[in-house]
């Protein structure tokens, strides 16, 4: 069997980058008592990039945003805003705004009243105010309902009023703390891809906070997984998927098919694996395993494998539904073979030099 092992390239979480940086962290960390809330976490947020925080609940993931935003103060460690030192500063002096889950828009103001609430508190005049307001519900894409209430908008609706009152006051950092969580799943599809268009638009660095990795994958440039208070890997959504840099990580994005063999930890996505019967071959060069189809679930546009080996792991393969699945359904209970290529394949825990070369797994023999 072979296990070929790309080199994994995790981004440094303090790393110097060649762009400006809208945030750094060096050594943030905050204690509960006893629980550590967040343990000595060093993060570089470059300016204009869609940067997202992921992980499950007491991840830290919110604890974080929460220091950056001045709601909580850490016990240790720096925090800048484009450059200047906000460790000690309250919310209101720092360049950041904050999207919530339940949107805490004022019901007795209108869409455009909400919108321009944080112009009028700073003073903005009342011309350049209705102008930047104006612009703002272009933007949101609601032109017609700016004197309309939050109770008569939809979830939806009213998501996009709280973030357009964040980002009319045009600050360095936007802050998003599971803004979507409240909404049903198309809708929250939609605006995965509308929160994505708003940043590039106007071109403010979001720092987004999610459990849901769909979220991550799709929205974002880059994204710091977290787990147990500390960033266990960074980096653009496809790195994360493709090369994870820990079993953590693995398991936690996507799903995973963790196997061991002569020492070896590795991972190979249910996407890559082929399902071969008895008249199949398959393609040379391939690492081919024989196992039990334990259980076949039909998800519409893919049809999901579970499968114990002979050597008693189980995996889960997935082949999508491009001709009639009825066929598919019909293997349960059979014999088959899993098939994988050895470029398919990323092997965790690799403690390599840079010029090291990949480790690998000799063949085994089909059986």
């Amino acid at each position: 069997m072979a296990v070929k092992s790309k080199e994994a390239k995790p981004e440094a979480a303090g790393g110097q980058s060649p762009h400006p940086a809208a945030l750094r962290l060096h050594g943030v960390r905050k204690n509960y008592g006893h629980v550590v809330g967040v343990d000595g976490v060093d993060l570089t947020v470059d300016e204009g990039e869609f940067f997202t925080l992921l992980g499950p609940s007491g991840s830290g993931k919110t604890t974080l945003l929460r220091l950056i935003a001045g709601f909580e103060r850490p016990d240790a460690g720096r925090i800048e805003l484009g450059g200047r030192d906000v460790t000690s500063m309250p919310p209101h002096l720092r360049e950041t705004n904050t999207v919530f889950q339940d949107y805490a828009l004022f019901p007795h103001m209108t869409v455009g009243e909400n919108i321009g609430y944080g112009l009028r508190v700073k003073g903005v005049p009342a011309a350049e105010r209705r102008e930047r307001v104006e612009r703002a519900v272009r933007m949101v894409r609601l032109v017609g309902l700016d004197k309309r209430r939050p109770n008569q908008l939809s979830g939806g609706q009213r998501q996009r009023v709280a973030l357009a009152r964040a980002v009319v006051n045009e600050p360095e950092v936007l802050l998003l703390d599971e803004p979507l969580g409240a909404l049903d799943l198309k809708l929250r599809q939609e605006m995965q891809l509308e929160l994505k268009r708003i940043q590039k638009q106007v071109g403010i660095t979001f720092i987004y906070v999610t459990h849901d990795q769909e979220e991550a994958l799709t929205m974002s440039d880059r994204v710091a997984v977290m787990a147990n208070g500390r960033i266990e890997q960074i980096g653009p959504p496809l790195e994360l998927y493709e090369r994870p840099a820990t079993e953590f990580v693995a398991g936690f994005i996507g799903i995973s098919n963790l196997l061991t063999r002569d020492g070896i930890k590795f991972v190979v996505r249910p996407e890559k694996l082929h399902i071969l019967l008895e008249e199949d071959s398959p393609e040379p060069g391939m690492t081919v395993e024989p196992g039990v189809v334990e259980q076949v679930i039909y998800v519409g546009q893919s049809t999901r494998f579970n499968v114990r080996l002979d050597q008693g792991e189980p995996l889960v393969a997935v082949r999508q539904n491009t001709e009639a699945a009825d066929e598919a359904l019909q293997i349960g209970g059979r014999r088959i073979r899993l098939a994988w290529a050895p470029e398919h394949t990323y092997v965790l825990d690799q403690q390599q030099e840079p010029d090291a070369k990949p480790a690998s797994v000799e063949n085994t023999k089909e059986k």
